[in-house]
């Protein structure tokens, strides 16, 4: 996978900004919000104190907090474009084969003119992470945000693209009929890697660092990118914290390794982003299909 990179310089600059107190404070909330339960101080002393599976409940816990943490914090970040409807809430598209075979054998320029009805579809289904439209160029963008893409191998990279795709044909039907009638005369999608690495712009794949193309805001990357790193920092100090306290409450006991009272909450697993039901049904095409474009995400023309 080719990684393609827009050069800053010829960036286009944006009027809108992520540069301003009122957002950080907000990213911050986010993060205590994140750390609250599971991975404070007083809960991550509870799991060192008791058995080896709660410990590891709680390790492979973290990159889920995470992954959450940074969609919860593109939303905040979009939200400074005024030109933006930001949807987080109730956005399980359907997938339905017939959408699907669609998607795979044909080029976007033979089924662009095509929408499908968002109320007749089958069990299997899709939730992005984001829906993002812009009310004045009518974009809207479909996004999946994903720490790392570093376990995903290719064919699940393609698969995940596929269902997306097919996902997006219902995206304008789903908006006008549940959104307040909000218009998309375009749907692209795209995959943000957190990571910022085995990207391929043209595919949909984008860095985190291009952000700021996607919601037309500047310093939207680096503002996620530092979400990222200061939520990191949070664990790695209650981490810290919660070993000291570990240790004393053990010399205190003489060595006697006994648990640690504190309130805390059972971390969650992980979040499956795709679901994947056994059956499915047809898809059924509006009875007055509109004309939109569909495909990937575009970054914008260098001047």
């Amino acid at each position: 996978m080719n990684k393609t990179t827009l050069k800053t310089a010829a960036a286009p600059t944006y009027p809108h900004s992520a540069e301003f107190p009122d957002l950080k404070q907000r990213l911050d909330d986010l993060i205590d919000e994140a750390v609250a339960s599971s991975l404070s101080t007083e809960a991550l002393a509870q799991s060192l104190a008791g058995s080896m599976d709660e410990i590891a409940t709680m390790i492979r816990a973290i990159p889920g907090h995470e992954g959450r943490l940074i969609e919860r914090g593109i939303a905040l970040v979009a939200r400074c474009n005024p030109h933006l409807v930001v949807l987080t809430q109730n956005l399980r598209l359907p997938v339905t084969s017939a959408a699907l075979q669609l998607v795979g054998l044909n080029n976007p320029r033979n089924y662009r003119a095509l929408t499908l009805d968002a109320d007749h579809g089958g069990r299997k289904t899709y939730t992005p992470d984001l829906l993002i439209v812009n009310t004045q160029t009518k974009i809207a963008h479909v996004v999946d945000a994903k720490r790392s893409l570093i376990s995903y191998e290719s064919t699940r990279i393609d698969e995940l693209k596929q269902r997306m795709l097919a996902a997006a044909l219902v995206v304008p039907d789903l908006l006008y009929k549940q959104h307040h009638r909000l218009v998309a005369e375009e749907v692209r999608i795209v995959i943000l890697n957190a990571e910022n690495r085995k990207t391929d712009i043209d595919a949909g794949i984008w860095p985190m660092s291009h952000l700021d193309h996607l919601v037309e805001v500047a310093g939207a990357g680096e503002a996620i990118g530092s979400l990222q790193q200061n939520f990191r920092s949070r664990i790695k100090v209650n981490w810290e914290a919660a070993r000291k306290t570990f240790i004393r409450s053990s010399d205190r006991r003489g060595g006697r390794i006994l648990p640690i009272h504190a309130g805390t909450e059972e971390a969650e697993p992980g979040v499956d982003e795709i679901q994947d039901p056994d059956e499915d049904t047809a898809a059924e095409i509006s009875d007055a299909p509109r004309l939109i474009k569909l495909g990937f995400a575009q970054v914008p023309a260098r001047h």
